[in-house]
């Protein structure tokens, strides 16, 4: 997978930001990671919106978009972050396939070189210049690519004066972040939660007859209501990298990313909520799950998904339930997810090797059951190194594949 970054206060994000990601597309890139900053170092903190607002807008401008990630490391790092940190955390965790490209705009192209560790910054990643203020390609002291994107005279500031000040906004805005920022009336803006509630009832019932694209933003977005930001990054990430396994090992993708987005549906349930949702499937308890009621979640999920969208896919059921635990005799789908949710790029302390093997086309020759065997091996190998308990169905894995 090739990735180029585009970094940002994103307060609000804008549709000029996502229209220069996309023009990087053509030239060779498959997904752009979106790196909202904590503080920028170019400007005065407290401008705007808090990081998890701002987080959470720029997640609901990109429902649904597989051409799109958001890693959270500089909001996660806190205080001001700089770009040669992120460059190399992105690469150790996605484990790009060559050099990831930096999106630069031409308003800060002229003062590159000044930046900490510049030159490692051009080693270690491709620049690509985007047009902001001007076409004009001027000559800079270090090798760049320039993007050539059409020029859209909007900024992050111009938007927040135009909702403070009564304008025209609504058009310059993503329609997810859109409604974000009229639901909590941010910037100033009116709120009109009741409106917008109705405008989600209406597109769960078209999506639902007729169109699969909506009813996948319908379930993200569903999703993302009901997790914080932190989490449904992650579960948005599963989607993202089951989406990419099943495209390689030749099973519906839309499958893998339902299945992915919703694993973690009630991970923030309370006990009795999620105990109540897990029993609907008519299984009793295991003295484990007793033990650590925690570990229903992926059970409660899968009747959820079943009740709340009408889900009937035995696989993206299966994948739900035990992507946690996993189980004899999984379905590919399942053994997907159980894999990505070990490994997507937002956990720490995962083995880059085990990232290679499942994101790097360099392993494309790695058959499911592999990826799979190996993950588990390293997972179960951990929780038992850290003193975790660990099921007795995962234990009946480990031991069959050791």
């Amino acid at each position: 997978m090739k990735y180029a970054i585009l970094g940002g206060s994103f307060d609000p994000v804008h549709k000029g930001h996502l229209n220069m990601a996309l023009a990087a597309l053509p030239l060779g890139y498959d997904r752009i990671i979106l790196v909202p900053a904590y503080q920028s170092p170019f400007k005065a903190p407290d401008q705007g919106e808090t990081a998890e607002i701002r987080l959470l807008m720029l997640l609901s401008a990109i429902s649904g978009d597989r051409r799109f990630t958001v890693d959270a490391c500089e909001v996660n790092r806190k205080g001001v972050s700089y770009t040669i940190d992120t460059l190399d955390s992105i690469i150790e965790r996605y484990q790009p396939d060559g050099k990831p490209a930096l999106i630069l705009g031409d308003d800060h192209a002229s003062s590159f070189l000044q930046w900490r560790d510049a030159e490692r910054i051009t080693q270690n990643a491709d620049i690509i210049i985007a047009s902001r203020r001007s076409s004009a390609q001027d000559a800079y002291p270090y090798p760049c690519t320039f993007l050539g994107n059409t020029i859209m005279d909007i900024s992050s500031c111009s938007v927040r004066d135009l909702i403070r000040g009564g304008g025209a906004w609504e058009a310059l805005v993503p329609d997810g972040a859109r409604k974000i920022i009229k639901e909590r009336g941010l910037y100033g803006a009116l709120q009109i939660q009741g409106q917008l509630q109705g405008q989600r009832e209406d597109a769960y019932t078209a999506a639902k007859s007729c169109d699969k694209s909506a009813f996948i933003r319908y379930v993200e977005d569903t999703a993302r209501g009901m997790m914080n930001p932190y989490r449904f990054i992650h579960s948005r990430n599963v989607a993202l990298h089951s989406a990419d396994l099943a495209v390689r090992y030749g099973i519906d993708p839309d499958r893998a990313y339902i299945a992915g987005i919703t694993h973690d549906l009630c991970k923030e349930f309370g006990i009795d909520e999620m105990t109540e949702y897990a029993l609907k499937d008519g299984d009793a308890l295991s003295a484990l799950e007793r033990k650590k009621p925690s570990l229903l979640h992926g059970r409660a999920a899968a009747m959820l998904i079943q009740e709340k969208f009408g889900i009937q896919d035995a696989g993206i059921i299966e994948a739900v339930r035990f992507h946690t635990s996993g189980k004899e005799g999984m379905r590919a789908i399942a053994k997907i997810v159980y894999t990505t949710d070990k490994i997507e790029a937002a956990r720490t302390t995962v083995d880059p090797r085990l990232r290679r093997l499942a994101f790097s086309n360099e392993s494309g020759t790695v058959t499911l059951d592999i990826l799979f065997s190996t993950v588990l091996h390293a997972t179960v190998e951990w929780l038992l190194k850290h003193g975790f308990v660990v099921s007795d169905e995962t234990l009946k894995m480990f031991s069959g594949r050791t």
